[in-house]
């Protein structure tokens, strides 16, 4: 055998064990890129939600699961609605304006901190340490006082919220309760975790 043929099946020798190798670590990295890649279950469980609140009547409300965690929407009676904006109760509240808007989209920084003024829509979290307060809509309850004009009151460690989300002054709970994203499809379907800024 000459130089050259040595040199030829030398190349090929070195360039067929390179391309099997090759192939052989993309084969082995495939199922770590499976694995590394969310299911279709975890895809699904961020996934946004359509609600039907045709059922919900004035001073209802119902609990949906979102990112895996509760959402409520609470239909608000006229009255609700109108001690939200009563001057005496903003003055009890520590961020009646929701100033921080890291806690809801910027179309919900209004008086109701909500898309249309009769639903309320937030997550159920009491942005203290997470626990899940209760919904508290009767007014003036003895142990939450004479003045209390129905919102959320936090078993754990006392926080009140307004039937906005909006915190009381002096609570444990730094933040009003966060507001997700979600819009109308129709008067009666809300799709909540997704806005019409985001299409």
């Amino acid at each position: 055998m000459n130089k050259q043929t040595d040199n030829y099946r030398r190349r090929f020798l070195i360039t067929t064990t390179s391309v099997v190798a090759g192939s052989g670590v993309v084969l082995a990295t495939i199922p770590f890129v499976r694995y590394m890649l969310p299911s279709a279950q975890a895809r699904n469980a961020g996934a946004p939600v359509d609600v039907d609140i045709s059922k919900l009547k004035p001073g209802q409300q119902m609990t949906i699961e979102w990112r895996s965690k509760p959402v409520w929407i609470l239909h608000r009676t006229s009255r609700n609605l109108s001690d939200l904006k009563e001057r005496s109760h903003l003055t009890n509240l520590a961020d009646p304006g929701s100033s921080v808007l890291s806690q809801q989209p910027t179309y919900a920084k209004n008086d109701y901190r909500s898309l249309r003024p009769e639903y309320l829509v937030t997550t159920a979290l009491c942005t203290h340490l997470g626990c899940v307060p209760t919904y508290r809509p009767e007014q003036g309850p003895t142990d939450l006082g004479s003045e209390w004009p129905g919102g959320y009151f936090c078993p754990c460690h006392g926080s009140r919220f307004d039937l906005a989300g909006r915190v009381y002054r002096n609570a444990p709970a730094p933040t009003n309760l966060v507001i997700p994203p979600h819009y109308y499809i129709s008067d009666t379907i809300i799709k909540i975790g997704e806005d019409l800024q985001s299409e």
